[in-house]
């Protein structure tokens, strides 16, 4: 019961006016690390690429694979006060984390991620692809083409670049773990562009997970629901905002920390036996996966 209080925080209304959002702005903080989570040595002395590790799913899930025995490569795109938090508390559970600052929806800054991670370490294990933007608008009439292009690129087309540049490094038992969402299989009539590009995860993960099968790379994704991460309060209205995941059966909305251990499990040899499969942290929902 104390663990279920201490995540139904009251959300008050807020914005934020630039994207990506800032976590040291939200009210309350989002929860990036359990506590009392004691990591089991699931991936000692592998090495992690974590796209959008600065705030949110992505440094919940950096911090629970560094507590894991992981090293860790953090991009971001330029939320240096987040990114160096996040820095801060990977090495506080002894491991190293590197800090890379671009748009990973350019193809070069991709392979320049990959060229760091191998000059740094000489290896790597498990490319985290959990990036990701998304812009309300109330018809299709207002997404314009600089918009579709730019949520594509940071959406999707970065997963293509970052395996490109990864695979020839990644080995048997290495692990690709792509962020989507539940409005792939829901939809979302204000979220139209970003709802298109979580479908097409669903099916990239799917259809990457079948190529790689022979080289025993395993391929899965997870789809949270309503998690508390800058992204909320830097897209929607302050009321939108306070708001914000009470219509899930769960009536709240999760916390990254909540979500860090579904991609624990795929990066880990727990899920030796899955490849192209979802997994769905999203407070009750049922969905076909």
């Amino acid at each position: 019961m104390a663990e279920r209080k201490k995540k139904e925080k009251e959300v008050p209304k807020q914005h934020q006016a630039r994207q990506p959002g800032l976590e040291t702005e939200m009210t309350p903080p989002p929860d990036s690390t359990v506590e009392d989570y004691k990591g089991s040595d699931k991936l000692t002395s592998k090495v992690a690429i974590v796209t959008g590790g600065d705030s949110g799913i992505g440094r919940a899930v950096a911090i629970a694979f560094a507590k894991e025995g992981a090293d860790i490569v953090v991009t971001y795109l330029n939320e240096h006060g987040d990114a160096n938090k996040t820095k801060k508390e990977i090495e506080q559970c002894g491991r190293q984390c590197i800090l890379m600052s671009g748009d990973v929806g350019q193809e070069n800054f991709c392979f320049e991620i990959v060229a760091k991670a191998v000059a740094i370490f000489g290896h790597i294990e498990i490319v985290v692809n959990n990036a990701a933007e998304q812009h309300v608008r109330e018809s299709i009439a207002e997404i314009d083409s600089a918009q579709l292009e730019k949520t594509f690129r940071t959406n999707i087309f970065s997963m293509f670049y970052m395996v490109k540049a990864a695979l020839p490094h990644l080995k048997k038992g290495a692990r690709i773990i792509n962020t989507t969402s539940v409005t792939a299989y829901k939809g979302s009539p204000h979220l139209l562009d970003y709802s298109a590009t979580k479908g097409a995860i669903v099916a990239f993960t799917r259809s990457l997970s079948l190529q790689l099968s022979d080289r025993k790379i395993n391929v899965n994704a997870v789809a949270p629901g309503p998690i508390w991460t800058p992204l909320i309060p830097s897209t929607f209205s302050p009321g939108k905002v306070a708001d914000f995941g009470k219509n899930v059966p769960m009536k709240r909305p999760g916390q990254p920390d909540e979500v860090a251990p579904c991609y624990v499990f795929l990066a880990s040899r727990d899920s030796s036996y899955m490849s192209g499969q979802v997994l769905h942290p999203n407070g009750g929902n049922v969905v076909n996966g």
